[in-house]
């Protein structure tokens, strides 16, 4: 028996199969492990009673052909990451890295990964259906601005000519078009995805007309529409002929159903075909483990609101502590748990009081502050960390993704279990800037509340006398930010003696309120005009944030 998803024929024929139902093909290198998205649908599907192989990052003609025709359909992902994203910096020039492939070694997945390996398998395998998904197609299922070619480009669904888009992390969807096709039944009307349809459902609503949609004030109103509308209703625009249909999203996975997704047998470890080869990616994550999917937080310019919902799908203690088990078991373990989390660590075991996160209208519920209905309290994830730092074998458990502050400001005993025992030397925060108009265009807190956060935790430090240190992550070049803006950054960092090197500048990814401002000049909230910084003057912004940088220059 292979103990990995096969890539060739010879591993086909260990599983005991002579044909394969489903083919995934990823831009990552292939790594199994539940932190990788291609991997575990593959898992997935397979448990469910499905033939799955994958190919990773394929070259040529005979990396396509390897595994011949599967029964049932193609689905195509970019891998874990927006090749776009993956290849280019917010200057647009070419990274010389990727950590997702052996060694790093750049040119192993294409520009528009998707859209790339979606026209070769139409080109060799005729009339078989192909699934798109992953957070590449995920963030560009409706008309959006395209920042490397610096147009609104259509869905990639329509671009690529697809049977079907798949978005958000896809278990469900995926299921159920497996399921369908095995049927030989049609694949419409399945959450969490979009189609072309010849007719529309009564109860649509028209999102945009497309032929007009990259007017900046239609693009604004596109956008208001689709975060109003997009959870609770079917979504349509006319293209031609045909109906683009938006379905809503599917119903977060329960606690018992991620749980046994993660039970999966992962090897957690690159494929045996790169052996002796080093996947970044891998190194990064192969002691961590996720406790939950999703988030709350709907800062403008992140996409996990909108690829994983807001709903908070934490899994069970019981099923966490097995995979820690298991992660102790591998040669390479040392002790340390590097990161026990999910997309805002200190998100686990919260919910909506009204159970309506999957269709509240709010797009944070955190911001402007926090609402009634959250259930916030700590005590779930402090169960989990304290029981997860007494295995057998676990000498530390850290939490090193980061924490919402503002949260952790209504779980105060969260925050001095964190410098006790679960900070490894450094706490990541993400305050992103000082100006009180800029945050609002984030949906981020007033800097008063990081202020706040500092002071409480170095108040601990200082107790407990250890050597731990908050890292603020900044974005320069936001839209609306202006330069007034920037020396406001300036001063702060410098008054308080902060030399912080994690700064981003803005990068417009699809999708993304922040992106809709950048490319219109819109606030969303307002729908008032604002600057957009660009080119030289986010440089200029960078230059004056890091402020030490010149100073030190100017010294030697």
């Amino acid at each position: 028996m292979n103990n990995f998803l096969p890539l060739h024929q010879a591993e086909i024929l260990q599983n005991g199969w002579t044909e394969l139902d489903i083919i995934l093909i990823t831009g990552d290198a292939y790594v199994d492990h539940p932190a990788f998205g291609v991997a575990l649908l593959g898992r997935y599907l397979v448990a469910k009673g499905f033939r799955v192989g994958l190919i990773a990052q394929p070259q040529n003609d005979n990396d396509y052909l390897r595994l011949g025709r599967p029964r049932l359909f193609f689905g195509i992902s970019s891998g874990n990451v927006d090749s776009m994203v993956n290849h280019y910096t917010a200057q647009r020039k070419i990274r010389s890295e990727d950590d997702y492939s052996p060694n790093k070694q750049i040119g192993l997945r294409p520009d528009r990964a998707v859209s790339v390996y979606t026209q070769k398998v139409k080109q060799l395998f005729k009339g078989i259906p192909v699934v798109i998904g992953g957070l590449e197609a995920s963030m560009r299922r409706i008309p959006h601005y395209d920042f490397w070619s610096d147009k609104v480009k259509n869905s990639l669904l329509i671009d690529t000519k697809a049977n079907i888009l798949v978005y958000g992390n896809g278990e469900k969807q995926i299921l159920a078009i497996a399921r369908r096709l095995q049927l030989q039944q049609t694949i419409d009307n399945i959450l969490g995805t979009c189609i072309l349809s010849r007719e529309k459902p009564d109860d649509s609503l028209e999102l945009t007309n497309f032929d007009t949609v990259s007017e900046p004030e239609n693009f604004y109103q596109m956008t208001k529409k689709f975060h109003q509308n997009y959870k609770t209703q079917i979504l349509y625009y006319r293209f031609h002929e045909r109906y683009y249909l938006h379905y809503p999203p599917p119903e977060p996975l329960t606690t018992k159903e991620l749980d046994e997704i993660y039970q999966l047998p992962f090897q957690r470890a690159p494929h045996p075909k790169y052996k002796g080869k080093f996947i970044v990616a891998f190194e990064q994550i192969k002691y961590s483990v996720l406790s939950h999917r999703g988030c709350y937080g709907g800062c403008s310019f992140c996409c996990i609101g909108l690829h994983q919902g807001k709903s908070i799908q934490s899994r069970s203690i019981a099923s966490i502590l097995d995979e820690i088990r298991t992660i102790t078991r591998k040669s390479y373990f040392k002790g340390t748990i590097t990161d026990l989390a999910g997309p805002s660590a200190n998100m686990y075991g919260t919910f909506c009081k009204k159970k309506v996160a999957g269709s509240c209208p709010q797009l944070s519920c955190l911001y402007p502050d926090l609402c009634k209905y959250l259930e916030h309290q700590a005590k779930p994830y402090l169960e989990l960390l304290a029981t997860a730092r007494q295995l057998p074998g676990v000498a530390n458990v850290f939490v090193s993704s980061g924490v919402r502050f503002d949260l952790a400001l209504a779980q105060p005993e969260l925050i001095s279990e964190l410098c006790f025992f679960y900070t490894p030397g450094y706490l990541k925060l993400a305050p992103e800037h000082v100006s009180s108009h800029v945050l609002a265009k984030m949906y981020k807190p007033s800097i008063k509340k990081y202020l706040q956060f500092t002071h409480i935790f170095t108040g601990y430090v200082q107790k407990i006398a250890k050597k731990q240190y908050i890292i603020p992550y900044l974005i320069v070049g936001f839209p609306g930010t202006t330069k007034g803006d920037a020396l406001e950054l300036k001063e702060f960092l410098q008054k308080n003696y902060l030399k912080v090197e994690q700064i981003q500048e803005f990068t417009p990814t699809p999708m993304t309120i922040a992106t809709m401002m950048y490319y219109t000049g819109i606030d969303f909230t307002t729908g008032e005009k604002i600057y957009v910084p660009k080119g030289k003057d986010i440089r200029e912004q960078k230059n004056l944030a890091m402020w030490w940088q010149k100073q030190s220059k100017g010294k030697k």
